[in-house]
């Protein structure tokens, strides 16, 4: 028996601290997922659906976007997937009932975590201007309205069309259509705030913005290198690659700033002996202070070319740009600038090049420890250079694995839905539908908000996600929505974005990944492309949550048609009666896509073509891969102050709560806490237990603060400190961000701590 949402806020002032584990995984994490879907399913519905979870006849799972094998378990999630599953499927519902019963006010004072355990919404509902309370609607008069709005902007680009990363290949492509055949390239999405980096430094070095490796490379891979990532919580089925690699002779290193119980030792729960005993998965921990990963990469780098036979000079000759003026900087790279940079001491970075020169194939791992700060291109830039030394590209067990977070960002991004789209994407989609896209780049996240606050932009349009939440400064932030005429949700529940709105509101109520999809050509399926570059179908099994809710598909088609009316051409009405329509579209439109409806048929489906893993074709400016010469930068650290990084808990997925507890890190009944080394909390004046208000500081003398945090005595590198986001996202600056991708700087924040009683 699934049990009822909580009433009332849990209260969060005293949050319990105990002993923070080395181990991930095990029978508690498959007792915890358990209790947490029995809690929002019942018995019988979770095993409906978590028996489906990530199979080749089932659905996606909503959570991370790491990939399957060819053979799956049957029982193939994670604890935080399970976590992600039980969420969506929930027997929870939030009516119209309950929306006249919570004006915005109240839900505006309510927790991310009580939001989230309210349910699914059940129909359409509509926030008047002057009103406070939502109330339900019509999905045709939410569509007018809609319409009514966009029509009376002075420009396309006064609205911004936002998109998240559990949006279906299907629905993103149609909404980027429709953004362009409405006339604007306004197109941000949660990329901007993670992998946006990534991408901008792949596509610069390597000609493509997405990883180069497969599952199979990992396995065999010699040396795996995971730096500024954290598999345990963040993408937890990433551990059991891990142990196949490790298995079959690979070593493991791990760099970030805090130890994680995952990387110490993995607790399989699939095997009897995982259960009992699991097995360590690092070999070494740098312990790394936050942005110094430029510095080591460089330093490396120079070793390398200092040790005879170390370079893969072949590979560097008939594959590589730049060499030597790379190499010339490198040679600059300075033993005791490093060590300050990084904190680490010298024996442990000779350890280290110890393990990459005895290393014929090597994978680089990394997550928003390096996409989140002012160098973060640079730094992933490095990366690369580190790899082509040795022709660690296009070789079997090596290359770059930017380990992506929701479980469609990739696909999206392969489906248009970017401010910046190439010339020959638009070429094709405009030969393909007969239209007219705009060629001047729209908005990323960081200028849709600037747009907002400045009256540029006045209609705001989700697809998914917690956009408010998600962003940083968050009082600049939600001040800029609500300056916003329309803001318009497609969303399975509620969350903190649906109590920041513009003059009015509409929250749109979709189908989830786990539920039939229905449409007037029969059952319908989706497609997703996962962090590796596999297409494959996601089927949902569940009836859905409400006999009114629209599937994201329907609910572009139908808007599309409410907002371009019969001038437009392009077939809507048919979009939304059969996908495979959509899906022969896109296979006109985007590379790869070739033949796609018979192709996603196979069971598994296919892997997107990729020059430089394939072939070591590099499609860049110079036709080969390019070496970069970047100055080495990192965080220069205020006398009396630290280095904040943002961070999830593990019951947490992106800004979705599920819980208050952070059980590997010994963390309970709270999230208000900051990890804090204990000599730098000694220096400070900060005992264990002590409450705290964090103040950012930034160049633009803005006062941002944090009341009221725990401090944890925590290993933490000395001058660091880290604390839960999105909680902590009011001390990021909108203008703190990473250069040439404009990510927001959330891993690198200078903050004071002004104690409280």
């Amino acid at each position: 028996m699934a049990s009822k949402p909580p009433t009332g806020d849990p209260v969060q002032d005293a949050p319990r601290v105990g002993p923070a584990q080395h181990s991930a995984a095990g029978l508690p994490a498959v007792a915890h997922s358990l209790r947490v879907a029995q809690q929002q399913m019942g018995l019988r519905r979770t095993a409906q659906t978590l028996l489906k979870v990530n199979q080749k006849d089932g659905f996606d799972c909503p959570g991370c976007a790491w990939p399957e094998g060819d053979k799956r378990h049957t029982a193939e999630f994670c604890e935080n997937g399970a976590k992600a599953v039980a969420e969506e499927a929930t027997l929870r519902r939030v009516t119209p009932d309950f929306f006249a019963e919570h004006p915005v006010s109240d839900l505006a004072g309510r927790s991310g975590y009580w939001l989230g355990q309210q349910g699914r919404i059940t129909q359409p509902v509509y926030l008047p201007e002057g009103a406070d309370r939502y109330e339900a609607v019509t999905w045709e008069r939410a569509f007018a309205i809609i319409a009514e709005e966009l029509g009376a902007l002075a420009s396309p680009d006064e609205a911004v069309f936002y998109t998240s990363g559990r949006t279906s290949n299907e629905a993103a492509f149609l909404l980027q259509l429709f953004a362009r055949e409405f006339g604007t390239n306004n197109l941000p999405d949660c990329s901007n705030m993670c992998h946006e980096s990534s991408g901008s430094a792949l596509t610069e070095t390597i000609g493509v913005g997405k990883g180069s490796v497969s599952l199979e490379d990992l396995h065999h891979a010699d040396l795996i290198i995971i730096a500024g990532q954290n598999p345990g919580t963040n993408h937890p089925r990433m551990l059991s690659a891990l142990e196949e690699a490790k298995a079959a002779g690979a070593k493991i290193i791990s760099v970030n700033p805090l130890p994680e119980a995952g990387l110490e030792r993995f607790k399989n729960p699939q095997t009897p002996r995982g259960l009992l005993k699991g097995a360590p998965l690092n070999d070494l921990f740098l312990q790394i202070r936050i942005g110094g990963d430029q510095a080591l990469f460089r330093l490396l780098n120079k070793l390398i070319l200092e040790t005879e036979g170390a370079v893969d000079k072949t590979f560097v000759a008939e594959h590589t740009h730049g060499y030597e003026e790379f190499a010339a900087a490198a040679a600059e790279a300075d033993w005791d600038e490093t060590l300050a940079a990084t904190g680490l001491d010298r024996a442990a970075i000779e350890q280290a090049l110890a393990m990459v020169l005895a290393s014929q194939r090597t994978v680089v791992c990394w997550a928003m420890g390096l996409t989140q700060h002012k160098h973060s291109v640079p730094t992933i830039r490095e990366v690369v250079n580190f790899l082509l030394l040795r022709g660690n590209i296009g070789r079997p067990g090596a290359g770059v694995c930017p380990v992506r977070g929701h479980s469609n960002v990739q696909g999206d991004r392969t489906m248009g839905i970017f401010e910046r789209p190439a010339p020959a994407f638009l070429d094709a989609l405009d030969k393909e539908f007969g239209i007219t896209s705009p060629r001047h780049h729209g908005y990323d996240v960081v200028r849709a908000i600037r747009a907002l606050r400045d009256g540029d932009a006045k209609v705001f349009l989700a697809m998914g996600g917690n956009f408010v939440a998600a962003t940083p400064d968050t009082d600049v932030t939600e001040a800029a929505m609500r300056n916003a005429r329309l803001t318009v949700h497609v969303s399975t529940k509620l969350n903190r974005s649906h109590a920041v709105t513009g003059a009015r509101a509409l929250i749109l109520p979709t189908l989830g990944r786990t539920d039939k999809d229905v449409q007037a050509g029969g059952k319908q399926f989706v497609t997703v492309e996962d962090s590796m570059s596999k297409v494959h179908a996601s089927r949902g099994n569940l009836t859905p949550a409400s006999p009114h809710l629209l599937s994201e598909p329907a609910i572009v088609a139908r808007l599309a048609r409410a907002v371009l009316g019969p001038e437009s051409a392009t077939p809507w009405e048919e979009f939304e009666k059969d996908y495979a329509t959509i899906r022969d579209r896109i296979s006109r439109v985007v590379p790869g896509f070739e033949n796609f409806n018979a192709r996603v048929a196979h069971p598994g489906g296919f892997t997107l073509p990729h020059g430089p893993r394939d072939s070591r074709r590099f499609p860049t400016a110079t036709g080969k891969a390019n070496f970069t010469a970047a100055p080495v930068e990192f965080p220069e650290l205020p006398e009396g102050r630290l280095l904040l990084q943002t961070l999830r808990s593990h019951d947490q997925y992106n800004t979705t709560i599920y819980g208050l507890d952070d059980r590997y890190r010994g963390i309970r009944g709270g999230r208000r806490v900051v990890l804090v080394h204990p000599d730098d909390a000694t220096a400070l004046g900060l005992p264990d237990g002590s409450y705290t208000d964090l103040v950012s500081e930034w160049k633009d003398g803005v006062e941002r603060r944090a009341p009221g945090f725990r401090v944890v005595h925590y290993p933490t590198a000395r001058g660091c400190a880290a604390a839960y986001y999105p909680e902590t996202n009011v001390l990021v600056p909108l203008d703190s961000t990473a250069d040439t991708s404009n990510t927001p700087a959330s891993k690198s924040v200078v903050v004071r701590f002004e104690p409280v009683d």
